[in-house]
Formats: C-alpha cells, sequence, structure tokens
C-alpha cells in the first residue's frame, strides 16, 4: 500500500475511534455526580482502556511479547464493548429524541433523574459485560460443518475426496497455542484426504506466530494428500512473503496464483488475494488465464480468499470454490452488512453447476469474540463419478 494511502486509512481510523469513544465517554461521564469521588477514576479508566487497542497495533511489532500481549488482549476486548455500548448509547439517546415529542417515558422516571442515570450506567455495563462473556465463549467453541457434494465428472481411482477446510484463522496474539492445538486435533479427528486454509493463516504481524513458535502445531497435521494454503487480506496487511515463507517451512503449501493437479484426479487451482494489487502494486491474474493451466474433463477445486465475483467460477466451469473472509459479520449486526455486501455471506449455495462455500472462519479478528454465527471447521464429502 502507498504510504499516502496508507497514512490517510491510518488518520481515518483514528478519527472515528477517537469519535466514537469520545461518544461513549461523554455519555457515561454524565452519569457520574460532579464532585464523585468515582469521576477521576472513570475519567483515567476509560481512556487508559480505550487506547489500548491503538497501542497494540503498535507495539507487537516493535515489542512483541508478555506485556505487549496483555495489552493486545485488554484492547481486543475493549473493540467488542465499544460496540455495544455505542449501540446502547444510540438507542438511549433515540429513545430520549421520540420522547421529546411523544412523551412515551413516565415522568416517574425524572423523579430523581441522576440516580436514574446512574442505574443506566450500571445497568448498560452488566448487560454488555455479559454480551461479551457470552460472545467469548461462543467464540472458543468451533463447530464441525459437514457437507456431502457431488461433482458430475469422471476421475480414475477413488471415486471420493474427504475435504477438511478452515478460513481467517488468524493466528497470532489472540489465536495462539490452545486455539491452535484445537484446529489440529479437530482436524486430525475428521481423516482428512486433504486440508486446505482459504486465506488469513497468520493475523497480519508474523512475530506473535514465531514466538508462540505455532508452525509446529501446523507440522501435526496429518493428511493423505497434504496441506495447501491461499494468501488472504491479512496475510498481506503483515508482509506477505515472510508470512508465506514460514508456511511453507512448516509443512503447508502455498498456491499463489497456480493450479496443481493432484492424484492425477482433480486441479487445485489457488488465486492470490484480490488485495495483492492494494499492497504490492500488482495485480493477481485473472481466473481465466489460471483456467489455461487445467486440462478440461477434470474436477476443479478452487481457493479464493474473498467471495466476490462467483459468477465469473460459474462462466470458468469451476466445480468447487471454497472462501472466507466474511466471518459472517462475526459481531452482530454487522452480519447484515456482510450478508449486503456478498452474494454469499456464510454457508453453501450452488450456481449453476458450481458449488460454493463461504467459511465463518475459525478464529475472529480484532475481539475475541462471535456473536450471531459460530467458529467452524468443514468438512466437505466429495463424490465423483
Amino acid at each position: 500500500m502507498k504510504t499516502s494511502a496508507f497514512l490517510v486509512f491510518i488518520t481515518i481510523v483514528l478519527i472515528v475511534y477517537g469519535l466514537v469513544n469520545s461518544y461513549i465517554f461523554v455519555r457515561g461521564l454524565q452519569a457520574i455526580p460532579i464532585g464523585s469521588a468515582w469521576r477521576p477514576w472513570y475519567i483515567a479508566g476509560f481512556w487508559c482502556i480505550a487506547s489500548t487497542f491503538i497501542l497494540a497495533r503498535f507495539m507487537e511489532r516493535a515489542y512483541p511479547g508478555g506485556f505487549t500481549g496483555v495489552v493486545t488482549w485488554i484492547g481486543s476486548f475493549w473493540l467488542a464493548f465499544m460496540l455495544y455500548f455505542i449501540l446502547i448509547a444510540i438507542f438511549i439517546d433515540l429513545a430520549r429524541a421520540i420522547n421529546y415529542f411523544l412523551h412515551i417515558i413516565p415522568q416517574s422516571f425524572y423523579v430523581d433523574y441522576q440516580k436514574t442515570k446512574v442505574i443506566l450506567l450500571l445497568s448498560t455495563l452488566a448487560l454488555v459485560s455479559i454480551i461479551v462473556v457470552i460472545g467469548f465463549i461462543n467464540a472458543r467453541t468451533p463447530v464441525i460443518r459437514k457437507l456431502e457434494l457431488h461433482i458430475g465428472k469422471v476421475v480414475n481411482g477413488d471415486k471420493s475426496l474427504n475435504i477438511v477446510m478452515a478460513s481467517d484463522i488468524h493466528l497470532g496474539t489472540i489465536i495462539a497455542k490452545r486455539k491452535a492445538n484445537r484446529l489440529v486435533a479437530s482436524i486430525n479427528e475428521l481423516h482428512p484426504d486433504i486440508v486446505l486454509f482459504a486465506g488469513d493463516v497468520v493475523d497480519e504481524d508474523l512475530a506473535p506466530v514465531i514466538n508462540n513458535n505455532l508452525g509446529v502445531n501446523l507440522l501435526q497435521i496429518r493428511s493423505k494428500l497434504g496441506v495447501y494454503a491461499i494468501t488472504g487480506n491479512h496475510e498481506y496487511i503483515g508482509g506477505v512473503e515472510p508470512a508465506v515463507k514460514y508456511l511453507r517451512e512448516h509443512g503447508v503449501t502455498m498456491l499463489r496464483d497456480t493450479a496443481i493437479f493432484i492424484g492425477e484426479r482433480f486441479y487445485l487451482v489457488g488465486r492470490e488475494d484480490r488485495d495483492r494489487s492494494r499492497f504490492s502494486g500488482k495485480n493477481r491474474k485473472e481466473l481465466a488465464e489460471l483456467m489455461q493451466l487445467v486440462s478440461p474433463g477434470y474436477p476443479v477445486i478452487l481457493l479464493d480468499h474473498q467471495p466476490f465475483n462467483l459468477e465469473h467460477s460459474v462462466e470458468q466451469g469451476i466445480d468447487l470454490q471454497l472462501s472466507g473472509h466474511t466471518h459472517h459479520g462475526q459481531l452482530w449486526p454487522f452480519n447484515h452488512i456482510t450478508n449486503a455486501i456478498y452474494e454469499i455471506s456464510c454457508g453453501y449455495k450452488l450456481i449453476g453447476n458450481t458449488h460454493f462455500y463461504v467459511s465463518t472462519g475459525f478464529g475472529t479478528w480484532g475481539p475475541p469474540v462471535r456473536l450471531g454465527n459460530r467458529p467452524e471447521i468443514v468438512q466437505i464429502k466429495l463424490t465423483f463419478d
């Protein structure tokens, strides 16, 4: 990404982040009586916590380690708290605006208004805390999605293929040893013929992955035909070449705008992430160009991280496309946004003769919290003619 564009992007993010936090801060401060001993503690505590996410983004590269990990965890959780604090604050302010015209709130509500504001503040804190805890537990308990599909093409040898697929693992500070162990154990329990990672295997900065030695976990995956992956936008955000090198050194075959013929039965095509041009200034190859590497008549499985332009896969005769990236919003109500952006935000769909599956992902980005969807590993049992 060009330096000027990056600076503009960072500036916008910081302004929005600052405005949202300022709004939450002011609404919370109004509930604490002037002169209360709690006001200084609230002011200092709020801004210390609110700054941790921004600090962690810089510290992970410069000072990877224990203290940075603590700051990263606090900052990541704060994003979830921030989202639901702002939603509740907006809801309360809308209710007040409606009440100004329609007088729907009982007058008893205003008898001791300061006490009412304190009760609202504490109730909001309790409610959001419960929501985040539930979302955290949900994010730590992935499910196995099972799918049986048929591709009407003749293959030599075995007429079935047991695929285990995961996307958006985001290995790093948050998704570390325990979650990586869970991933590998779950994959091995499914006895895969082939393992496919549909991008965002690592979470931007590679330093936490190296420090936690998470590559050792990847080496423990047992798969008859190997482990294959493509780049996602997060590999590019953190530096694609070191990330690809690390994954290759730990048993993962990286497909970067190429096709490979596996077991003389089917082709596996892997695309570079569509954000490649934004970060490197080089465009990825068109799908039609990649399909020139494929011999006609064989089944073709495509890995493409971001599920855009699905019609191109249909036109090129792809039999099965596997994608991720969306997280299906990860946190409600963002799932409504991803539903509007993507033709498939999550799950399975048949378009023409092409099977599509978009995974919600195994890991998380930002908050280690999921609401409205589950993290998943996908087992697809393919059969052929």
